[in-house]
């Protein structure tokens, strides 16, 4: 066989190598990590050693670097060349800016639903409101919550516009945290429902204003939430 075939030969094998263990063990960093943080017990400014974490969680360091960069994306974290990372700590200009932002990117996106989703979109999401109806008064912070956020992504994946959608997702994750907190409560859990409830109503209806209205209006209290959540902690 000639260096030609043996490069190409080399080049098959390559291809049909899988590497994807060490990927699937970064997002399950990720996932620990980012529960931490949800439920606070990393607080804003806290640092994340690198060492003494991935000895901790007992994996090498590149897993570990795997989940930061993951988390950093989602605005859970901050980091530098220079210093540990430490867990984000957005003012309550920055968040309210960003929910102002996502209040009208769900606004539209619940308009453009009411004429794109079809009709087992709509179903889906029924569904996930029923799930969320079930589980209000039981379920565990991040299973509840977990919930809620995907009732929000159905919505706005059936609007079936791209631009919107990834434009969407970039306020999405960014926000988990600050939505995260506003929502434990269950008495915050009884009026998501309720606003819920509204959506999917106009959604049967394909009634675009109702929908475009209730999405705002829902995340509109979620500023609230937030002015007041930060207000409380001045005190």
């Amino acid at each position: 066989m000639n260096r030609d075939s043996d490069v190409k030969e080399n080049e098959k094998q390559t291809i049909k190598m899988p590497a994807l263990a060490r990927q699937r063990l970064g997002n399950q960093v990720a996932d620990v990590l980012r529960a931490q943080i949800l439920l606070g017990q990393l607080k804003p400014g806290d640092v994340i050693p690198e060492r003494e974490t991935s000895a901790a969680l007992g994996v090498s360091r590149t897993p570990l670097r795997e989940a930061l960069l993951v988390l950093e994306a989602e605005g859970l974290i901050e980091m530098s060349p220079s210093k540990s990372p430490v867990v984000a700590n957005p003012s309550l200009l920055e968040l309210t800016e960003m929910l102002l932002v996502q209040s009208a990117l769900e606004a539209l996106a619940g308009e453009i639903a009411c004429s794109k989703a079809t009709q087992s979109d709509i179903e889906a999401i029924e569904e996930i409101h029923n799930r969320m109806v079930a589980t209000a008064q039981d379920a565990d912070p991040i299973t509840f919550f977990q919930i809620d956020m995907s009732f929000h992504e159905a919505v706005v994946a059936a609007s079936k516009n791209e631009a919107l959608i990834k434009t969407h997702n970039r306020f999405h994750v960014r926000l988990w945290r600050a939505r995260f907190l506003t929502a434990g409560k269950v008495a915050t859990r009884e009026v998501s429902v309720a606003d819920h409830a509204s959506i999917v109503k106009g959604l049967r209806a394909r009634d675009e204003q109702k929908v475009s209205g209730s999405m705002r209006d829902h995340l509109r209290k979620v500023i609230d939430n937030v002015t007041a959540m930060y207000a409380q902690q001045k005190t």
